[in-house]
């Protein structure tokens, strides 16, 4: 009952989308494609809906070659970040749209149809908003519509390509825990292209990470944090420090102070250790690189502070709020260093 994606290669031209990629969906797992632009998330999710064809390998679900099959003899619920939502319909139109162009030999009666729209509107939160028009909706309204209507022909996947990309962010987040919620209560499986790291961590069961048609890392959100693949992970999922150091074994020696080292490097030697912000310790005196503190931003609960080497280069420490230690203060010289580092190979930075 499982997508497999085996060794999918697609061009266009001489840009290499895809180079051969594979992965595999549980039944009911929810998937996100995170990765930067062109990194061929879109292009992979294009492929295993039939909008495009690649030049080999080979998509199956429940056994059946996708790549054998029309885009709409494979029953996927499609849903886009500008909803695609015929403005001159109604809302429950739009969701029984799928149903009513059916063969009248596939076609549910009328009573059939209606009754599952009214579902849907119930399950999206629009009781009563059936009647009105995409115009008359707000935006999270109408992505809710476009969910509806993807889900109405009660698709063997779901695919959601950017699908709160227009929104602002207030609503994209309130829209992201009713999205999960949506999906736990459907069973569906369902994958998910976002190029936001924080929307891909909260959904998603496991998250694959792209780079350049290339899979760099697939894993849980907490598998992805505690033990990133590559440099490029670890910098692309959440704000990074880096500094120059000397690893030997677990260990990262830097000038006058040393940090464990969370993962197991490939070889002792020069290396650049990474480490995030709110693993990053300053103070006034002790151990520690010399830096400048350049500024102190607050947002929420969270402080950060801005420093600067010698060198001008900047790092950032966390805090939260009314927990910044004694004497740090804009313009103060401080000392800084991480809690714990991470260490890649040279070839992945």
């Amino acid at each position: 009952m499982s997508l497999t994606v085996s060794n999918i290669i697609k061009s266009f031209g001489r840009y290499p989308a895809l180079a051969d990629v594979s992965l595999k969906a549980e039944p009911g797992e929810f998937l996100a494609l995170l990765g930067p632009s062109g990194s061929g998330k879109t292009t992979l999710l294009r492929v295993i809906s039939g909008l495009e064809t690649p030049e080999s390998g080979s998509v199956t679900f429940e056994g059946q070659d996708f790549l054998a099959l029309t885009a709409r003899e494979r029953r996927i619920g499609m849903v886009f970040q500008h909803y695609a939502l015929f403005r001159h319909m109604t809302v429950a139109r739009n969701i029984a749209f799928g149903l009513t162009v059916r063969p009248a030999k596939d076609r549910p009666s009328k009573a059939e149809i209606a009754d599952r729209v009214a579902k849907l509107l119930a399950l999206v939160q629009l009781d009563g908003l059936g009647g009105r028009y995409p115009a008359q909706l707000s935006g999270g309204q109408r992505q809710r519509v476009a969910l509806a209507r993807a889900l109405a022909i009660e698709p063997r996947l779901l695919l959601l390509d950017e699908p709160f990309g227009a929104l602002d962010a207030k609503v994209r987040k309130e829209l992201r825990y009713w999205l999960r919620k949506v999906h736990d209560e459907t069973g569906v499986t369902t994958i998910f292209v976002t190029h936001d790291q924080e929307e891909a961590m909260d959904l998603a069961d496991r998250v694959v990470v792209l780079k350049k048609g290339q899979i760099e890392q697939i894993g849980t959100p907490e598998d992805l944090d505690a033990a990133p693949a590559s440099s490029f992970v670890f910098d692309f999922l959440g704000d990074a420090n880096r500094l120059p150091c000397n690893a030997e074994g677990r260990t990262a020696s830097f000038a006058g102070f040393a940090a464990p080292v969370a993962n197991t490097p490939s070889s002792d030697g020069p290396a650049t250790a990474w480490f995030r912000p709110h693993e990053t310790l300053l103070d006034v005196a002790g151990e520690g690189l010399p830096v400048t503190v350049a500024d102190i931003l607050t947002k929420g609960g969270i402080v950060r502070c801005e420093c600067r080497t010698a060198e001008g280069d900047l790092l950032e420490a966390d805090y939260a709020r009314g927990a910044l230690p004694a004497g740090v203060t804009i313009g103060a010289a401080a000392r800084l260093r991480p809690r714990s580092v991470f260490i890649f190979d040279a070839a992945e930075a």
